[in-house]
């Protein structure tokens, strides 16, 4: 069902979003598998609709507000939290990277809401996978967090959701015994180019340059 809602809203607002939430979900589900408390099952859908907001067309944060409202009206309460806590791993509304493009009501709203909610390991878990995955696939956390500042901007929240993000990520590590990136396909391809490996004798080739270590 959950790949039934994505499909319908890829079809409303298409874009990179969806192949975004796709590697979100595969890569919630790699980290449940061998966490002692998480279901991979149910990690997989949070992660897979985490943005089903954008079904709404192209919008920044109001995204959240609007999968939030969207899965809560088909009975999906605990996907609809991860739809407003996804992009929070503090609890302040102004964290958020990019604006609230909604009404000064619907702002209170989620302000209340981040205020009151009591976070989840998924919901950790979402804001964490979330950092980790690029439309292209999986990434350094540190990249993931550089390609949203250079979109939106830093705001005066950004250093201390890093840090939180870098927190979320050995809090995992520790659970799960051993670094997420090992569970992950195509983490340095992507994060550095498909060639950067290429090459031998403890030489990295990136493109027409060798680098060495």
């Amino acid at each position: 069902m959950a790949e039934d809602l994505v499909t319908e809203a890829g079809q409303m607002n298409p874009g990179p979003w969806i192949s975004h939430s796709a590697f979100v979900a595969e890569a919630a589900a790699a980290i449940a598998r061998l966490h002692p408390r998480l279901d991979p099952a149910q990690a997989f859908v949070l992660g897979y609709l985490h943005d089903i907001g954008r079904r709404e067309g192209v919008t920044e944060m109001r995204h959240a507000l609007d999968g939030y409202r969207f899965l809560l009206s088909i009975g999906f309460d605990d996907a609809a939290q991860i739809c407003l806590t996804h992009s929070f791993p503090i609890k302040e509304v102004d964290a958020g990277a990019g604006k609230w493009d909604c009404s000064a009501k619907e702002y209170e709203f989620v302000k209340a809401y981040l205020g009151e909610v009591e976070y989840t390991a998924y919901d950790e878990l979402i804001q964490l996978c979330d950092a980790l995955s690029l439309p292209s696939g999986f990434c350094l956390i540190e990249k993931r967090l550089v390609d949203v500042v250079l979109r939106y901007g830093f705001n005066a929240y950004t250093l201390a959701k890093w840090r939180s993000y870098f927190t979320i990520q050995q809090k995992f590590e520790q659970e799960i015994g051993q670094s997420i990136y090992r569970l992950l396909p195509g983490i340095v391809e992507n994060t550095f180019g498909a060639g950067f490996l290429e090459g031998g004798e403890g030489a990295w080739k990136l493109g027409k340059k060798t680098l060495l270590p």
